[in-house]
């Protein structure tokens, strides 16, 4: 029997999550005196959606938020066999990657944010790709954050390629720190939402929290850090390269880019595309490959990544045939 607590959590807003596991099973759920009945003419949607309700009362019971976006990832995960292996991190801290200023909860919300996590603890360098709304960056973020409050690394830096104004910010006004700003507002907003804004200011004073455009990397042995390198699709090879050998001992180094939104100039080559090739199989080094099944922004979003590949596949697959018969007309 479910705890009277449990069921406004579990019912979400506007019953939106009962509704949703209806709607995607064809069943009727209701609620008699703590208990979820289910009803269908379908004895196989019966069985999935009861096990999507046993999972969403796990979570529920475990504290875990929720919402109508992870409801529908536990919906997605029944067809593909991955619903039990949700939540079922090895971590002593029994999933909690880290805890923001206002006691809040740092949780996997998806499989692939689980290995992600997994593997930012096992690896010196990770590579996180993905769309956006994969939690890539706020990860990284988290992760360097409680490094930082652990004393595994003195300090952290920050860096993206401020690629809208070619990397020469000179002509910007204000200091360094007032250049790039703009480009490093999503990281601002990670910092400000973990650490607290009292926090990030004193040690960004300090010198203990450091952001700078990538072309200020070069030259220098980052050693003793947690260093996240955001929006890496739009690196050339170059400061590819010269960005993963910048990292020194006891650093860690998180790279951040989705490979569908690549900024650079018509022609020019990304890289991080680059790199994942030539890097792969070295050992201390991970490579996470998010899709949009691991969005956990609003609903919409996955939808509207899914209708973009769709359009980029159907692109390609017009300029392969276009390619064959002006093959076939050149013979």
């Amino acid at each position: 029997m479910l705890r009277a607590q449990d069921m406004p959590l579990i019912f979400g807003r506007l019953d939106e999550n009962i509704i949703a596991i209806e709607k995607a099973f064809d069943v009727s759920i209701v609620n008699r005196d703590g208990q979820l009945m289910i009803s269908s003419k379908n004895g196989q949607n019966m069985e999935k959606a009861q096990e999507v309700l046993k999972k969403l009362t796990q979570m529920v019971q475990d504290g875990q938020e929720l919402d109508l976006t992870a409801v529908n990832y536990l919906i997605a995960s029944i067809d593909d066999g991955t619903l039990s292996q949700l939540g079922a991190s090895k971590r002593d801290s029994g999933g909690v990657f880290c805890i923001t200023c206002a006691g809040k909860s740092i949780k996997a919300k998806t499989l692939g944010q689980e290995k992600y996590i997994e593997l930012i603890e096992k690896n010196t360098v990770i590579f996180g790709v993905g769309p956006a709304g994969t939690g890539k960056t706020y990860l990284a973020m988290a992760a360097a954050i409680a490094a930082f409050k652990r004393g595994d690394v003195a300090r952290i830096i920050l860096t993206r390629p401020a690629i809208e104004a070619g990397e020469k910010l000179g002509f910007l006004p204000g200091d360094l720190q007032q250049k790039v700003d703009p480009y490093l507002r999503p990281l601002y907003d990670a910092l400000f939402e973990i650490m607290g804004p009292e926090a990030f200011a004193r040690n960004m004073e300090k010198g203990l929290i450091e952001v700078a455009p990538l072309a200020y990397m070069r030259g220098r042995t980052l050693d003793n850090s947690f260093i996240v390198l955001d929006e890496a699709q739009n690196t050339t090879p170059a400061q590819m390269k010269m960005f993963l050998t910048r990292i020194g001992f006891g650093s860690k180094a998180i790279i951040t880019g989705d490979i569908t939104q690549i900024d650079l100039a018509e022609g020019s080559k990304s890289g991080l595309k680059d790199v994942l090739g030539i890097i792969k199989g070295i050992e201390g080094i991970g490579i996470s490959m998010m899709t949009n099944k691991d969005v956990v922004r609003h609903p919409l979003v996955q939808k509207i990544i899914s209708a973009y590949e769709k359009a980029e596949d159907k692109k390609k697959r017009v300029a392969i045939k276009r390619g064959r018969i002006h093959e076939n007309k050149t013979r």
